[in-house]
């Protein structure tokens, strides 16, 4: 009898199904690996969760969930060019055509092929005990990084670490972070190491902004508002942060993060949904700031942060404040839904689940 699996499917109605798989075999160019931690994502909640909403990228196809998944690998299929049985691994997790313009630069998340599937949206994702993924795809784990700090990195962190090299975070600057959930802590937690020299949020929620206090991510935290753009002026001078990132994917958050830039700043928009609402001479045009869209990262960029990482010797894991094991998973999905938490992850054996 051919060995079987478990994995989580997000059925739209705020539930999570437990369905049985068989082990798949690794074909040319493929990898089985074994699942170590897997976290869920903001969109996982927002697209797939409480409601089948996606289209095109996100539409869910009924897949075992999971897109930020980390593991070492079991078997290799034939064709295997670098990775092999015993590596630890991130999943970068769209798996692009390959031959696209954006996929020759690395991007795969804009990969323009009907062929583009992204693990736990279009294809099997991490949320079972196994997961076959193609080894263009892979990133090394080095063994300074856990395999909760690999799962953190495979969408949240990538995304966040893409939007502040495109800002240009560096020494020079105040930083801004509208929304202090898993992907505005990373924010935080990465433009420190970059060396910003003050740190701002914008939370509401008393749990995240904890959570910022206790790991030394921001100088200041503050609750949305009428009175928010006044305290983020008052803390920098009265001329605003020199780069910002809207994680809030809220109207107002995003007009607050555009109004607390000062003359001559960036601002990146990194949380999606929602709509957008700035009056664009005395906001944009005369202050001559510059607003970047910025979506997941490259494949690149994220073996790029793995090795900084290290040099920095950070740890994403330290934004995870629950941790469950895979027949735990409604839980999982539930706490992460409703925000009262940092980052929420699936584990799958004891010592990961201990921290």
């Amino acid at each position: 009898m051919a060995a079987t699996m478990r994995g989580v499917v997000l059925p739209g109605n705020s539930t999570v199904e437990f369905r049985d798989y068989p082990v798949p075999e690794p074909g040319h160019g493929q990898v089985l690996v074994k699942t170590k931690a897997s976290t869920i994502c903001g969109s996982d909640i927002r697209a797939i969760y409480h409601e089948h909403q996606g289209k095109g990228a996100e539409a869910y196809q009924g897949v075992i969930a999971g897109h930020e998944p980390c593991g070492k690998i079991e078997k290799s299929g034939p064709g295997c060019k670098r990775f092999k049985p015993g590596d630890r691994v991130i999943i970068y997790h769209i798996s692009g055509c390959g031959v696209c313009h954006d996929c020759r630069m690395g991007y795969m998340i804009s990969c323009s092929s009907p062929h583009r599937a992204a693990y736990g949206w279009q294809r099997d994702g991490g949320m079972a005990e196994d997961i076959l993924a193609d080894e263009k795809d892979l990133v090394a784990l080095p063994p300074e990084l856990s395999y909760a700090d690999g799962a953190q990195v495979a969408c949240g962190f990538g995304t966040v670490y893409e939007a502040l090299e495109k800002i240009g975070v560096s020494g020079d600057d105040a930083v801004l972070v509208v929304g202090l959930g898993p992907v505005g802590l990373a924010a935080l937690m990465l433009a420190k190491a970059m060396g910003a020299h003050k740190l701002i949020g914008v939370e509401i929620k008393q749990d995240r902004i904890d959570l910022a206090k206790k790991l030394g991510l921001a100088h200041e935290v503050v609750s949305p508002g009428p009175d928010a753009l006044g305290a983020i002026l008052a803390a920098t001078g009265g001329k605003g942060a020199e780069k910002t990132v809207d994680c809030s994917a809220s109207d107002a958050g995003r007009a607050l993060a555009v109004r607390a830039t000062r003359q001559w700043g960036k601002i990146a928009l990194v949380g999606e949904g929602g709509t957008m609402s700035v009056n664009p001479s005395p906001d944009m045009i005369h202050p001559q700031k510059t607003i970047y869209g910025s979506w997941v990262t490259s494949i690149w960029r994220m073996e790029d942060l793995v090795e900084r990482l290290v040099r920095w010797q950070l740890h994403p894991a330290d934004l995870i404040t629950h941790r469950f094991p895979l027949e735990k998973a409604a839980e999982a999905y539930s706490l992460m839904a409703s925000g009262n938490c940092g980052k929420v992850a699936v584990c799958f054996d004891e010592e990961l689940i201990k921290g």
